[in-house]
Order: structure tokens, then sequence, then C-alpha cells
């Protein structure tokens, strides 16, 4: 059992055992009923990447070049396109999200990363100063969520800072999500901001170093609880996953592909399980 199983497995019984249910919830099942959920409040790990940890679980299979995809939509393309994000990647699960008939997502995500330049920022002030403190993403855009409808972002900021260790240079982040779906979406997230840890690295020719992860809500929807359950009575498998980025020292950000990434001896519990998303 890997030390995300562990992490997973104990935060599955926390929710279940110790959480409370959502009043007023926004969501939607696709039926229309009122989604609702049990969570917890202020969920952190930690996770040592130049020491073998990797945030994703064994106890299911996560689709790992799906959600690569997604980051690069995100902060390649810099796109709230559903269009781009479907015929360039095909990844079509955002269509659920989709603002009226705009093919967009609204104002989110790449619409902001594009509107404040922020990869070129974040970039250059790691090339000018890698030890500034400054050097935050932030998707949290009041002026752009009154521009148009759509799902405020649910991780929203990441922040990096670098550690010289015995000359070599480590680039570590922190995740901070407002909300996460603890079933679905809990590695998928962790694992795609791992990726752009790496990209980052990459670029400067650093080793990586710690992932940390902050949620403040973090849930088990109220259709979900069987899934959550058979998930605690699942053996992980005894693989040890870890992510490789197949590109040399000091490739450019932006010239990096989903291709270059490939998961290493990851061999998740089967079948798959089925989760009705809340909209």
């Amino acid at each position: 059992m890997t030390r995300a199983d562990v992490i997973f497995k104990e935060n599955i019984q926390k929710i279940l055992e110790t959480g409370v249910f959502s009043e007023q919830a926004r969501p939607k099942y696709k039926d229309g009923q009122t989604a609702n959920s049990k969570y917890l409040t202020g969920v952190f790990a930690e996770y040592n990447l130049a020491e073998g940890d990797f945030p994703i679980t064994t106890l299911r299979p996560i689709p790992i070049k799906s959600a690569i995809k997604e980051l690069l939509w995100i902060y390649q393309d810099q796109s709230n396109s559903l269009d781009v994000l479907e015929e360039k990647y095909n990844v079509h699960y955002w269509k659920d999200w989709e603002v009226g008939n705009t093919r967009t997502i609204g104002q989110r995500y790449g619409a902001v990363v594009k509107k404040h330049d922020i990869m070129t920022k974040i970039l250059k002030q790691l090339a000018d100063n890698p030890w500034n403190r400054r050097n935050v993403i932030s998707l949290w855009d009041y002026e752009a969520f009154e521009e148009t409808e759509g799902l405020l972002p649910c991780a929203f900021q990441t922040m990096f800072d670098v550690r010289r260790v015995d000359g070599d240079i480590y680039l570590d982040a922190t995740l901070v999500q407002r909300s996460n779906d603890m079933l679905v979406a809990h590695h998928i997230n962790a694992m795609q901001y791992v990726a752009l840890q790496m990209m980052i690295a990459k670029h400067f020719s650093w080793k990586v170093g710690k992932f940390f992860y902050f949620v403040n809500n973090l849930h088990i929807y109220d259709n979900q609880f069987s899934q959550a359950e058979e998930l605690l009575n699942r053996e992980a498998s005894h693989c040890q996953p870890h992510l490789v980025l197949n590109v040399p020292d000091g490739t450019n950000f932006f010239d990096i592909g989903v291709e270059d990434f490939e998961l290493v001896d990851y061999d998740p519990v089967k079948p798959q399980l089925r989760f009705d998303l809340a909209i």
C-alpha cells in the first residue's frame, strides 16, 4: 500500500465517521436532485516526490492522461474553449459546465491565466530570482466571475518555492483547493499539479522536491457512500507508481506535451467504479 492509499483510506473513514452534511448545497445531480455531501474542513497532505512519494491511489484506476491534457489546456493553451479541449485533446467531461451555448466554461481557469499572462510572469520571476517568495498562481478573479457565469475554480491557488540541497535545486509546490470531491477528483487534481510542478522544474533544469496539498472542503457526495465502502474494503495494489517526464532538462515549458509523461509501475485495482457527477 502506498502512502497515498493510506491517506486516501484515512480521509474516507474520517468523512464517513466524523464528517458533517452540507446545507443549502449548490450542485445538482443530472436528474435534478440536490447533490448533498458529507465533508471535512482543512485537510492537508505532504508528499516528498524526491523520495518516491506520489499522490495517486492504487485502489481504483485514475485517468492520468486526460487529467494532464486538462492541465495543458489551462496553462499552455490558456483557454476556456470546449472546442480546444475536445478537438485537440479528445477530453469531453467539461461539457457539463458549458455556459449557455458559448462553447466555453466562461471566464474561468485558462481564460484567467491568459488574462493576467500568469505563466510568463511566473517563469520570469523564477528565472530572475528563484528564491523570491511571491511565485503564486491565483485563479480567483472576482472581476472575471462577474463577467460571465461558470463554475468557480476548485483548485485555485498554487505556490512555488525552491531549496538548494547539496548543490541541487529542488522545486516545491503547494496546491490550495477550496472544494474537492474525495472519490472522483482528489488524486486527479493532485497528480495534475505535480505534473505542472515537474514541467516548471524541467524548464529550469531543477529537481522536483515536495508537494503540499491543502483542501478546505473535502467531501463525499451522498450518492457515493457505497463506493466509499467498496474502496475501504479493497486491498491496495503492491505497485509503487511514480510519474516520469521524459524530456531533457531545460526543455521549454510550452514545448512539453502529454506524450512526454509516463506513469511507471501503476497497476491499480479493478474494476473501475462508477460515479454520477454533481454539476
